[in-house]
């Protein structure tokens, strides 16, 4: 960033008023009489109905449209553990997409937690405020472990976005780059550079989605995850390979896709030139990218390039996906967010991509036409058709799944 975009930045959090986000009153109170049914006496009949039936707080609250954004400031953006209370102007910038994307109200909440039981242990005391628990930038491996027991003990959805929201986007965007290539996600052998939440999340979900799983290698910063390895946790044993193939050199040769959620410039040209005919690249490290988008088409003609910056074509921005998610969940009253939803999810952003684009998204974006093809294979973050097209298609998985209240 420049001094003056840092500036700029500055300014905008501290005036005219500290920070990004409030709180409104919904009810009139303008009358003493109003304030007798905000509060006492009026309270306290919505109090005897849920302590009768706790679904009723859906109906008398807040809670049916109001999400948790909560951290441990352990890997926020890409400044590493930061702590709880620096990761703040993070999960009110959340707070405002939810918002301003999907009219989803969230309060942001940052744990000073000295272990993943502490943190596990606030949440789950804190759940029946919410009607979700949006996890955001806690570290891996233990980001694995607090969801998956957040999940077994919550009966409100809980998503790390970090993991599913960015595995959903790429997916979506994977599905339509396969489609202009000619080939099948059956059949494409795929690298992915970057064993934390995100790779870990996407690949699973690629699995679920039809790819095979001895198509597909993962490399840390010790080179490919393979059987050979004693250093490997529980979470990346799932992805060691069978295989001879020790480097990222090694495992770019021949592929059909590179999937980057690690850091910058670390796909080179020559790893490029190795990979099979119209190759896809997904280089999402951000601010820089594991490849900029202007070397990969110089280096090869035929590739497919997204990243994860809002400067060049096919940016794989989480933005298309969790305030829709939430919002589907949340309409259906939602006890989980689960993978018939996700798979939903991916195949609405895919589909909508091929639809016409109406003149608003090309005025915001100042371009005279956008259609599918190897520079538009996600929609844009600010297509009004989004808030229509997504969260229908992810309550409907909801009650096909069997975790819909509604």
């Amino acid at each position: 960033m420049t001094n003056k975009l840092n500036e700029e930045a500055l300014a905008y959090h501290a005036s005219p008023t500290p920070g990004k986000i409030a709180i409104q009153i919904t009810k009139p109170t303008r009358t003493p009489h109003d304030l007798a049914l905000a509060y006492s006496p009026g309270v306290a009949e919505p109090v005897r109905h849920i302590a009768r039936d706790p679904e009723d707080a859906y109906r008398y609250t807040a809670k049916g449209n109001l999400v948790a954004v909560i951290t441990d400031g352990s890997a926020v953006l890409g400044l590493g553990k930061v702590g709880p209370l620096a990761g703040k102007p993070v999960m009110e910038g959340k707070g405002v997409l939810f918002k301003a994307f999907a009219d989803i109200d969230v309060f942001d909440i940052e744990v000073d937690a000295e272990s993943p039981e502490a943190f596990i242990e606030t949440v789950a005391r804190i759940a029946p405020t919410f009607g979700g628990i949006n996890l955001e930038d806690i570290a891996a491996p233990h980001c694995f472990r607090i969801e998956r027991e957040l999940r077994e003990r919550l009966d409100i959805p809980v998503f790390h976005d970090d993991q599913h929201g960015t595995a959903v986007i790429t997916a979506a965007g994977l599905l339509n780059a396969l489609k202009i290539a000619g080939k099948r996600i059956e059949d494409m052998h795929a690298v992915c550079l970057g064993a934390g939440a995100a790779g870990i999340a996407t690949m699973d979900l690629l699995l679920k989605l039809g790819a095979r799983r001895e198509n597909l290698l993962m490399v840390d910063r010790k080179g490919v995850v393979h059987r050979g390895r004693d250093d490997l946790n529980e979470y990346k044993q799932r992805f060691a390979a069978d295989t001879e193939r020790r480097t990222l050199a090694d495992a770019c040769a021949d592929a059909d896709v590179f999937i980057g959620v690690s850091g910058p410039d670390l796909f080179t040209p020559d790893m490029l030139r190795s990979m099979a005919d119209t190759p896809i690249v997904f280089a999402l490290a951000n601010p820089d990218p594991e490849i900029l988008p202007e070397l990969a088409k110089k280096t090869r003609e035929d590739v497919i390039i997204a990243t994860g910056r809002s400067d060049y074509p096919n940016q794989i921005n989480n933005v298309l996906g969790f305030p829709y998610i939430f919002r589907g969940a949340l309409d259906a009253r939602a006890r989980a967010i689960n993978d018939d939803m996700l798979i939903a999810a991916v195949k609405a952003l895919a589909e909508l991509t091929h639809e016409p684009v109406p003149r608003p998204v090309l005025d915001a974006y100042g371009l005279e036409n956008i259609s599918f093809g190897p520079d538009y294979i996600v929609p844009k973050p600010f297509d009004p058709r989004l808030i229509d097209w997504l969260p229908p298609v992810i309550s409907a998985a909801a009650r096909r799944s069997g975790v819909a209240r509604t």
